[in-house]
């Protein structure tokens, strides 16, 4: 009998932040979602054959995330997140930029310094005069 897949990983639970969009008021935030992280064990735990030999040599460190559902922080509805994205492998991570050095890059190339206030037109002086007390 074959070694159980939990043998060849150690779990730690985690929280990790994602953006999701509300399907009832349609606007996207940033929620706490649990995850569990199995990375694998540097070596074949005792007591596998030839087979689990193989198993492990396949295996992949990955992410699984247990939240199903979160609760939209402007209407308070329950939703579910999308399940396409319930299982990442964590060597898909190595090498890609966080956020924020994303939007800086962006920033960067597209030679903004950031957005500019708007400007208001002035007022017309009747608006601006010091009044000359009540008459």
């Amino acid at each position: 009998m074959g070694l159980d897949e939990r043998a060849f990983f150690n779990e730690k639970q985690e929280t990790r932040k994602g953006k999701y969009q509300c399907p009832k008021c349609r606007r996207t935030g940033e929620y706490n979602v649990l995850w569990v992280r199995r990375t694998k064990k540097d070596r074949l735990p005792g007591g596998g054959d030839a087979e689990d030999r193989a198993k492990f040599e396949k295996m992949r460190s990955y992410l699984l995330r247990l939240d199903e559902d979160v609760v939209c922080t402007s209407c308070g509805r329950k939703f579910e997140i999308p399940s396409q994205q319930s299982m990442q492998f964590l060597d898909q991570f190595e090498g890609l930029p966080n956020d924020d050095e994303l939007e800086r890059e962006i920033a960067e190339a597209a030679g903004d310094e950031g957005p500019e206030p708007e400007r208001k037109p002035a007022l017309p002086p009747r608006f601006t005069r010091r009044s000359s007390g009540w008459k």
